[in-house]
């Protein structure tokens, strides 16, 4: 009966709209992009096809070629369906369970003692810590080569897991790129001649491959940028090869042919297109919105589809609205682009008449606002430290705003919702403060769709030079089969780790922890007689690796 529901849904036909947009309202969205810019292709996708298509920006500064709708860009984590698509055609192949251990495929993964299965690496909540952090964490830069091998011996090489599969929802590169190695044991092809075969030719995306090799060269493709601090922007590039969790190379004409597919399902069938969507549950019977390599919510009573991606200067976003047969492709080159946002615009301007109306603030919740942003904000200042994650953030107070901070040059500004509420601008995630006595105590951190992550007040401090240097000494991780060597220099306690070719300044958080510029924290641990023995460090998604000190 689901079967034959979703077939006549993905049947029926298009709902009719009011009027066209006026192509300028489209162009006035990407309106900061030109010819001394990087910029964005935009695909605008109703009923299978694609009523309007535009690309703004250049796809190569130096030899002045503009982007145009037939640019190939990275896509990066939107990449993540096309995976997600292959495995579940694997399982309708009869080759493989979602309910598999990914051990049976895997034998490389230890066995913590708690079956992980590819059900969980669909829907990141596995536990696996994230492999990209791994090999950053273990002095991997984006420059260097990195190869299948090298993700799954970090892997490997973890001795527990973040948390028992299924408790919760994490986000991790890691369980894409396993699903990848699935894919190629399970078939005997790799992703990238699996996809190829099954789903691109037979969609007839002509533009589209998976790169698994960063020396291939690609017809067309975009050049990826980031802001240069000192004026104009400079080459981001990446030279790993993992696939699976990203790795697409794509156009934004492609794109509309494998969103036609979930209305004509020519791969898969209706049976793929409503597995794509079934979205997890945890242990606990609460119920996510991460389904299989997309995110399934809704915008001003609309049902929406969607997974943004993010790779080097890359940035894309493909959001559909199924019951409206209406999507938006935007592919960027420019690291510091926000193409959800574009998207939402371009949508909000097709499905207005579609949507509920934006509901004005009441008087109230008007009133109660005014009255927080009179409030003074640097109440709420401070440094906070998650201990699950063993993250540490700063907040401050500048020119009557409020910021989020993460490490140097990462932050964002947190909005007043009223009271100790407030949003991060840009994302959908909340900030609440919570006060005890009048002192603010504890920040939660809540994404949209998954747990909070709380973080405690802590007083920062300075260390003495005699105190610095009792941080002096060499530590070494097993799970990141890596040294890192920390001295005194300039006064100041910096690191080294193989591959880095300039120390790494550690800037002093509370007593006992360090924060590395990227926003990761060394914690410290001492013995009974006070002596430090080693130090754990966090990055998010690889949460509490153990250093131990080296004698």
């Amino acid at each position: 009966m689901r079967f034959a529901f979703a077939l006549c849904l993905l049947l029926s036909t298009a709902p009719a709209f009011a009027a066209d947009v006026p192509a300028a309202s489209v162009d006035q969205v990407f309106s900061q992009f030109g010819k001394d810019t990087p910029g964005c292709a935009l695909g605008v996708i109703r009923d299978g096809k694609i009523v309007y298509s535009k690309g703004y920006g250049m796809a190569s500064l130096e030899h002045g070629v503009p982007i145009t709708p037939q640019t190939v860009l990275d896509i990066g984590s939107t990449s993540k369906q096309i995976t997600a698509a292959a495995v579940l055609l694997l399982a309708q192949d009869g080759k493989l369970s979602l309910d598999d251990d990914v051990r049976k495929l895997i034998l490389e993964i230890p066995d913590y003692g708690t079956p992980v299965t590819l059900r969980h690496l669909l829907h990141h909540t596995s536990g696996i810590r994230d492999y990209i952090a791994l090999l950053q964490l273990g002095g991997v830069s984006f420059e260097d080569v990195a190869t299948d091998g090298d993700a799954l011996a970090a892997i490997a090489r973890q001795k527990s897991l973040d948390f028992r599969p299924g408790d919760e929802h994490s986000y991790s590169n890691s369980g894409y790129f396993l699903l990848s190695l699935v894919v190629q044991r399970a078939s005997g092809k790799t992703l990238r001649d699996f996809a190829q075969e099954r789903i691109f030719t037979p969609l007839g995306m002509t533009s589209t491959q998976i790169l698994n090799d960063h020396t291939r060269v690609i017809p067309r493709r975009a050049a990826s940028y980031v802001p240069n601090p000192e004026g104009g922007y400079s080459l981001d590039y990446s030279s790993w090869e993992q696939t699976g969790d990203g790795a697409i190379q794509t156009t934004v004409e492609d794109l509309a042919k494998w969103d036609r597919n979930f209305y004509d399902p020519k791969v898969g069938g209706p049976a793929l297109i409503e597995q794509l969507q079934v979205t997890g549950v945890l242990n606990s019977g609460e119920k996510i919105p991460y389904a299989r390599g997309l995110v399934v919510g809704e915008h001003r009573g609309l049902r929406r589809v969607a997974h943004g991606g993010a790779w080097a200067g890359y940035r894309a976003e493909m959001i559909r609205f199924p019951e409206e047969r209406f999507s938006v492709i935007t592919l960027c080159n420019q690291g510091d682009t926000n193409p959800t946002g574009m998207a939402m615009q371009v949508a909000d301007l097709y499905l207005a008449d579609r949507m509920k109306p934006v509901e004005p603030e009441p008087a109230a919740a008007v009133a109660t606002a005014a009255a927080s942003k009179a409030v003074d904000l640097a109440r709420y200042a401070g440094l906070y430290w998650a201990p699950v994650a063993n993250m540490v953030r700063r907040v401050y107070a500048k020119d009557g705003k409020l910021f989020y901070e993460r490490g140097p040059g990462n932050e964002t500004e947190i909005v007043p919702l009223g009271g100790d509420r407030f949003a991060m601008a840009g994302a959908p995630v909340e900030v609440i403060f919570q006060a005890t006595s009048g002192a603010v105590r504890e920040m939660h951190i809540t994404p949209m769709g998954e747990r909070p992550l709380v973080f405690q007040s802590v007083e920062p401090f300075t260390p003495t030079p005699a105190e610095l240097a009792d941080y002096v000494g060499t530590y070494f991780s097993e799970e990141l089969d890596v040294t890192y060597t920390l001295s005194v220099e300039d006064g100041r306690l910096v690191s080294r780790a193989r591959r880095q070719y300039e120390p790494v300044p550690l800037a002093p958080a509370f007593q006992g922890a360090f924060r590395r510029p990227a926003g990761t924290l060394l914690h410290f641990s001492r013995n009974g007689d006070g002596r430090i023995t080693g130090f754990s460090i966090g990055a998010g998604r690889a949460r509490n690796l153990g250093f131990t000190k080296v004698n």
